[in-house]
């Protein structure tokens, strides 16, 4: 098992973890449905949780009072939809990675969808009063598409500690054979538009990545800059033991960066020990502060006990992460009857 392992150790529920000390899986489950691509979005008491479309939805909700129990929203028999109108420029079936901010007293939708004229993969922003939406946009144009480099995917947006806004993405080249890098960009001031030009703050450079990386998140913690990002393939081929998916994080001086890829990069990737039990496939994650403690959203494949692919399914988990040191230190996930 690679060293990058031992960063679980320090687990922040339920008791001390080590390896070979574990009494129950590292990682389990907050709801075991089809919830690819999670964001999390805490909002007054509870928590919302958006996702990949799925469930005849262009983006998917679920609600959680204490991160442990999830359950899908739903209005009457169906899934609700945060967006049920897509704007005119994107095709429906292709809304990827939504991630929701609070600005001024909108809730603006980032989003990745299917531009129509040219058939890439492109960011727009929608726009609600409420944070289950719906949110609408009558952009006629998509808010970023890099279609010289394949398109832009997985917008990320971070609102830095002296309120200036920025957002991250990917440009979607591996589905042109191109270069893959992670940009940074400043929005105006009501998150509805970028300034300024981009700046790509980290593209490939280990093999783990396999040529890929993507999912940019940006956190603040302290005077410390963490961009978290997730590399490899996300699928799990039916040749492969796991899963390649996995996440790694750079320490960055600003929000533009120069950001330097950590050396225990990945931090999370798949494995299946006696004490530690199984995951495959475990990134585009989601970081988020709440009640006084950080947190870490992420999705894995669905896997049988005998830790293959149980069916082409995402689950949701969430665990705590620990920002206090110059390294990040993921712990046990949440589950039910833990000490939370």
């Amino acid at each position: 098992m690679r060293k990058s392992f031992l960063l679980l150790v320090a687990a922040l529920i339920g008791a001390p973890f080590a390896p070979g000390q574990a009494a129950e899986p590292s990682f389990v489950p907050v709801l075991r449905t089809d919830f690819p691509d999670p964001f999390i979005l805490p909002v007054d008491d509870h928590f919302l949780a958006y996702a990949t479309n799925s469930a005849g939805t262009n983006v998917q909700v679920a609600r959680s009072s204490d991160l442990v129990h999830w359950e899908r929203v739903r209005d009457g028999g169906r899934a609700h939809d945060a967006m049920p109108v897509l704007p005119a420029w994107a095709r429906e079936g292709w809304t990827w990675a939504p991630e929701v901010a609070h600005v001024g007293a909108s809730y603006l939708l980032y989003f990745t969808a299917r531009e129509r004229s040219s058939g890439r993969q492109c960011i727009g922003v929608a726009r609600a009063s409420d944070p289950l939406g719906p949110f609408t946009s009558d952009a006629a144009e998509p808010l970023v598409c890099q279609r010289d480099l394949g398109g832009s995917i997985d917008a990320s947006p971070f609102r830095d500690s002296d309120g200036r806004l920025f957002l991250y993405y990917k440009n979607d080249g591996n589905a042109v054979r191109r270069p893959v890098h992670l940009y940074a960009q400043p929005m105006a001031e009501d998150g509805l538009s970028v300034v300024g030009t981009p700046t790509a703050v980290l593209g490939v450079d280990s093999d783990w990545e396999n040529g890929l990386v993507e999912a940019p998140t940006m956190v603040k913690a302290g005077a410390r800059y963490f961009l978290f990002f997730s590399a490899g393939f996300f699928g799990w081929p039916a040749t492969e033991r796991f899963s390649p998916y996995a996440m790694g994080y750079a320490s960055c001086d600003g929000p533009l960066g120069p950001c330097t890829p950590a050396a225990a990069n990945p931090i999370l990737h798949s494995f299946d020990t006696r004490d530690a039990g199984c995951l495959s496939g475990p990134g585009h994650q989601s970081v988020f502060e709440a009640r006084g403690r950080w947190f870490l959203g992420f999705h894995a494949w669905a896997a049988t006990s005998e830790c293959r692919p149980a069916d082409a399914r995402r689950y949701l988990y969430v665990a705590p992460l620990d920002l206090s040191g110059p390294a990040p230190v993921i712990g046990m996930s949440l589950r039910p009857g833990a000490s939370n």
